[in-house]
């Protein structure tokens, strides 16, 4: 069981509270342990990384749906896992922060030059089978991502000195113009608030310090896993400037529909036709599963539909620990041809039996019987 502390209480708001009223809350957080506020503080970076994740859940309506019905361990299973640090909270809320503290009725307090941006989320797919799903296994995956230019070594610099300050703004990212009593700050015009600029730019990759290529990446695929389920590679995204953490890489599982199983949570679910004899007499036959083969025993008097389970030959739990069932429904097949040997001894049956004395006929004879009455 997660040991999160509830968002909606970090947050100090109700779980009722609108959108406006949320932002309104992490706002007030954010500007009392935002990092430049508190720089070392790492028990203010770490209530900051807090409020951040709330906020990041309850303004996103499909992932405030998710945590209010299933709470921490509904979104883990989605994939979500919080902000691995200050810089991921950057790059998710820069319009937001902006926002709160570039200006505007906080004025100055927060302004300065722009962090070094923080490497991007990549997201990709795979497809795997049913069978990979139940057992899990490690596959290898191309992508393509930025990373530190190999020629100027993420300098950005064709002759490696690296940036210098911005002429215009001095360095400081932001120019401050007055107009009688009021001052204004913006962003730097010619360095776009980064506070430095290259004289001489790496032509491999144009002064931005990142470079294009192609990887092979192994991931571990566990075993259990569902259709629609990520997966997160810390690091395996795009890299970031000047040596600023890289961003993570997504990776959403798809499993292929088997011609056999039907999942059904950690139940597998496989259809079988079985004969009247079997049916009517039972019988010990083999069947497929996902791990191999199994004994089943069907027991005499069987009706067509009925579900019988075989313990443990379903899937694992991704979390580990006990594996599921699998539910074996089977349905009674009439045959269409008879020989004559055949029909006969079916007719001398039917002049055994007595259609009346079995418990389903009987019922739904006597649920006629009533409605008849009924309709008099």
């Amino acid at each position: 069981m997660s040991t999160k502390e509830d968002y909606y209480k970090i947050l100090g708001v109700a779980r009722s509270a609108s959108e406006e009223e949320i932002k309104s809350a992490y706002r007030k957080l954010a500007l009392t342990y935002h990092p430049d506020r508190s720089p070392g503080n790492s028990e203010a970076e770490k209530k900051f990384k807090e409020a951040s994740e709330a906020y990041e859940v309850l303004r996103d309506p499909e992932k405030r749906r998710l945590y209010d019905a299933y709470g921490h361990e509904g979104l883990e299973r989605s994939g979500f896992q919080g902000f691995a640090n200050v810089d991921d909270i950057f790059m998710s809320f820069g319009d937001v922060l902006s926002e709160f503290f570039g200006g505007g009725i906080f004025g100055q307090e927060f302004a300065g030059t722009r962090r070094a941006r923080h490497g991007q989320n990549l997201r990709v797919s795979v497809e795997i089978d049913l069978r990979d799903a139940a057992r899990g296994l490690k596959k290898t995956i191309e992508i393509a991502r930025h990373e530190t230019c190999p020629a100027c070594k993420g300098t950005g610099s064709k002759d490696g000195a690296g940036p210098t300050a911005c002429p215009y703004c001095g360095g400081r990212g932001r120019v401050i113009q007055s107009q009688g009593w009021i001052r204004v700050s913006t962003t730097c015009p010619r360095c776009r608030g980064a506070g430095q600029a290259i004289a001489n730019p790496c032509r491999s990759c144009e002064g931005t310090g990142l470079a294009a290529a192609d990887r092979k990446i192994e991931i571990d695929v566990p075993a259990g896993i569902e259709s629609g389920q990520q997966i997160r590679l810390r690091g395996e995204g795009d890299h970031g400037e000047n040596g600023v953490a890289a961003g993570d890489l997504y990776v959403q599982v798809y499993v292929r529909e088997h011609p056999l199983f039907k999942r059904d949570g950690l139940d597998l679910v496989f259809e079988m036709p079985i004969s009247f004899v079997q049916a009517a007499l039972g019988d010990e036959v083999e069947v497929p599963t996902i791990w191999g083969k199994a004994a089943l025993a069907i027991p005499a008097g069987t009706q067509s539909g009925s579900a019988l389970k075989l313990k443990g030959e379903g899937m694992p739990s991704i979390q580990g620990g006990r594996r599921g069932d699998q539910v074996v429904v089977v349905h009674v097949e009439t045959p269409k041809k008879l020989t004559a040997r055949q029909r006969e001894l079916l007719r001398q049956f039917a002049e055994t039996e007595d259609l009346r004395t079995t418990p389903e006929r009987k019922s739904f004879l006597d649920q006629v019987k009533r409605y008849f009455a009924e309709d008099k």
